[in-house]
């Protein structure tokens, strides 16, 4: 797999919108962000095993093998041969599955999607009122994501550019739900005074785009573990609302 010879944020930007894009774009934002309504994630279908609980992905045969190629090779650079050997099936037997290259892409980023979302709101939902205690929950959330569904999260990012036309509004509305999470409660904690931010737009999209971009570069077998980097971007998180109590980082 190639996902860490894209170091850093700025060089994931690129691929996805071209060469000059600000990294904020990571995460594409709603047009109409609104005002904050941190109660909408209270009634969620609960994850087996917890939020926090991330086993091997479960994903049919080949989807696996369509995001292993399209993580090492990228969507252009994958044949839809290639993704029929790893999933040791005919060509035409995947085609009997997935009648295209694009319905694999499209079915993989729907699951990715659907596992994302759903871990954030069972997250927030479980964190109380409390606006710092749903910004922890969020963000631990989007870390632990990117972390150990880091192949998923990777060419969710990378390949937006790759999907049809009649499919790519539908993905973008799913990355905007995910970005309006962390908006909302943003917009909240600067209302109850917890953050202090003169920018909570700015500064929920630049959270959000730190913990996407660990999905470049976050090593499993790296010096720094799991929770001590989640330790260590939380902290980084609360710098950047400007958070004004003293409860501590988890």
């Amino acid at each position: 797999m190639t996902i860490n010879s894209y170091r850093g944020v700025a060089a994931l930007t690129e691929l996805v919108f071209g060469r000059g894009a600000p990294a904020a774009m990571l995460v594409p934002m709603s047009s109409a962000v609104g005002e904050p309504n941190t109660d909408d994630h209270d009634a969620v279908t609960p994850v087996p095993g917890g939020w926090r609980d991330y086993g091997t992905a479960e994903l049919p045969v080949p989807l696996a093998a369509a995001l292993d190629t399209f993580a090492e090779h990228g969507y252009h650079g994958t044949s839809v041969r290639e993704i029929a050997a790893r999933a040791n099936l005919s060509v035409p037997g995947l085609y009997h599955h997935y009648p295209s290259k694009q319905s694999l892409l499209q079915g993989l980023l729907e699951r990715t999607m659907s596992d994302l979302l759903t871990r954030s709101e069972q997250a927030i939902a479980e964190a109380g009122k409390r606006p710092v205690d749903r910004f922890d929950a969020v963000v631990e959330s989007l870390l632990r994501f990117h972390m150990y569904r880091q192949a998923q999260a990777f060419v969710g990012s990378t390949e937006i550019r790759s999907l049809d036309a009649d499919y790519k509004p539908t993905y973008v509305a799913h990355r905007d739900r995910q970005q309006r999470m962390v908006d909302q409660i943003v917009f909240a904690g600067v209302e109850s005074g917890d953050f202090a931010t003169a920018f909570p737009k700015d500064a929920a999209r630049a959270v959000a785009t730190m913990c996407v971009g660990v999905s470049t570069w976050f090593n499993v077998d790296g010096e720094v573990d799991a929770d001590e980097l989640i330790r260590r971007n939380l902290h980084m998180a609360r710098c950047l609302v400007e958070y004004t109590g003293d409860h501590p980082t988890r």
